[in-house]
């Protein structure tokens, strides 16, 4: 199920400087507390019934993590492949992996995700860029709040565009993240973004 499906649009904003926010995230409960509160109201055990399925797919294994993400496409129509990474396997091998983008193009971000305990509050991804050792972009997607299932997820993000030009052309180091409400580091992975004139050059 994608953000969309969720009923809000997905949103990523550039954050050119940290600010502080004065949110504070609602205590955490467990699935189990959830579904047992308010278990006399019948109108209200229907609404979850339909949010969270009839049959909760709760992983008892305490070894497997919450949230488990899978892998990043960068989606653009123009690509002549898949730019995907796969998040599952060694992640110090996309280090030094160079995913190639066409200058100008307009592609967008999809990232495929798992939740198998509990409900998660405030899923969202932050992108630092760095070029030569300097930061030149900080991206942050609200992502949105899920609760446990079998299938994977899938974020999309809006579309963005890449930078055109000579100057913009070059390798960039993006240090990706996947966080919370809680702060919870769920997974963060470095990446290499070639910006090239060409698909191949």
């Amino acid at each position: 199920m994608s953000e969309q499906e969720h009923g809000e649009q997905p949103v990523c904003e550039e954050d050119e400087e940290e600010k502080p926010l004065n949110y504070k995230p609602p205590a955490q409960k467990s699935l189990a507390e959830i579904v047992q509160q308010d278990a006399e109201d019948e109108s209200l055990t229907k609404y979850k019934k339909a949010l969270l399925g009839e049959e909760l797919p709760l992983v008892e294994d305490p070894n497997v993590p919450n949230v488990v993400v899978t892998r990043m496409t960068l989606m653009c129509e123009q690509a002549p492949q898949p730019i995907t990474m796969d998040l599952t396997g060694d992640l110090k091998v996309l280090k030094n992996t160079k995913f190639i983008l066409k200058e100008g193009v307009s592609y967008k971000v999809k990232i495929h995700f798992k939740v198998n305990k509990e409900i998660v509050s405030g899923l969202k991804y932050v992108a630092n860029t760095f070029r030569k050792g300097i930061k030149v972009d900080k991206v942050i997607c609200m992502v949105g709040s899920y609760g446990p299932r079998a299938e994977e997820y899938e974020f999309v993000s809006p579309t963005e565009d890449a930078p055109k030009g000579l100057t913009a052309r070059g390798t960039y180091n993006v240090k990706s993240n996947f966080t919370d409400d809680d702060q919870t580091d769920h997974l963060s992975w470095d990446w290499l973004l070639s910006l090239k004139k060409e698909w191949k050059e």
